[in-house]
């Protein structure tokens, strides 16, 4: 098991930028592939970005591809989520999560953060 801590949300205006954070604790993410997903009030957690273990593998939603961009610094065991240019569609609890692949399916990730609130202001 992997506990995961994110970090970075909060609030922003249309336009602006976050990077949240995803940090392990516990375990390492040694291995281990590292998603982000998000929920918004009364929608279903929807797939958001992943990576694998070795970084040239990299998968985002079409509704944020070229917008947000997930990194990660493996000696740090931290994974990152730069978002550019946020809208209003774009607020909701962020998650972390770990797989033993980037897949974009949210039954396939065993271990999960808490999440961070993105508020994205018009």
């Amino acid at each position: 098991q992997v506990q995961l801590v994110e970090s970075g949300g909060g609030l922003v205006q249309a336009g602006g930028s976050l990077r949240l954070s995803c940090a392990a604790s516990g375990r390492t993410f040694t291995g281990y592939a590292v998603g982000w997903f998000r929920q918004a009030p009364g929608k279903e957690r929807e797939f958001v970005a992943a990576i694998s273990w070795s970084i040239i593998y990299t998968y985002y939603a079409d509704s944020v591809k070229d917008r947000f961009t997930i990194s990660r610094d493996n000696a740090k065991n931290t994974v990152y989520l730069q978002m550019n240019s946020l809208n209003p569609e774009d607020t909701a609890v962020y998650y972390c999560a770990t797989n033993i692949y980037p897949t974009r399916m949210v039954r396939d990730y065993g271990d999960w953060g808490q999440g961070t609130q993105v508020t994205v202001s018009t």
